[in-house]
């Protein structure tokens, strides 16, 4: 569990290489003067060069107004700088109900729920691991997976050997996002708000297109 002597940071340790990360320097002052914070930067080669920025709020949501803001002030900050050499789509969207891990504070606010975390190199010859997030201490992500012969244990993995991590898409986790929206009271599309069914297709990942 994390220690109560400890203060979880909000800041990524899992970060963009090459041209990704160039994008991220240039959206991640952008989004935290709008009140977001920067998940991840992605580029694909699918429909065209795709330019994905997640984002959400510190409280962990993403309507789609958000979405719209974001993308109006994140388009032309990226057309000056001029650092993608050729023609793209801009997406803009939330991080989605089996979203990246990236944060310390993330495996905190998800333990209990099951995730999938790559290492950069093997360890014991076993890079992959899943299995229920138990929190963050000291510096490790605490997660209760199965070791084969060893059984069920808790390991402690760094954050310097993790390469990604994300939770799990399971019916147990879309129960427990339709219950923290509903908790936080939206009534926007992809959040629950007081009285709404909950409804695991309104739980969609929400791209805008950029300008």
């Amino acid at each position: 569990m994390q220690s109560t002597n400890e203060v979880v940071s909000d800041d990524r340790f899992i970060l963009e290489t090459g041209l990704a990360s160039e994008l991220a320097e240039l959206v991640e002052p952008v989004l935290e003067d709008l009140g977001f914070r920067l998940v991840r930067i992605e580029i694909s080669g699918q429909d065209g060069k795709t330019v994905q920025v997640m984002a959400e709020r510190p409280d962990g949501t993403m309507t789609i107004d958000d979405c719209e803001a974001v993308s109006r002030a994140v388009s032309p900050v990226l057309d000056v700088a001029d650092v993608v050499a050729e023609a793209y789509r801009l997406e803009i969207s939330s991080p989605g109900i089996d979203r990246p891990l990236v944060r310390p504070s993330d495996f905190v606010d998800w333990a209990g729920s099951e995730a999938k975390i790559e290492l950069k190199a093997p360890v014991d010859g076993r890079r992959r691991f899943r299995g229920h997030l138990v929190g963050f201490e000291n510096g490790e992500v605490l997660i209760e997976a199965d070791l084969g012969d060893a059984g069920r244990n808790v390991i402690g993995l760094a954050v310097g050997m993790i390469a990604t991590a994300r939770l799990v898409l399971t019916d147990d986790l879309i129960r427990e996002a339709l219950t923290r929206a509903k908790n936080k009271g939206k009534g926007k599309k992809g959040q629950l708000g007081d009285g709404e069914e909950a409804d695991p297709d309104d739980f969609k990942t929400d791209d805008v297109e950029g300008l």
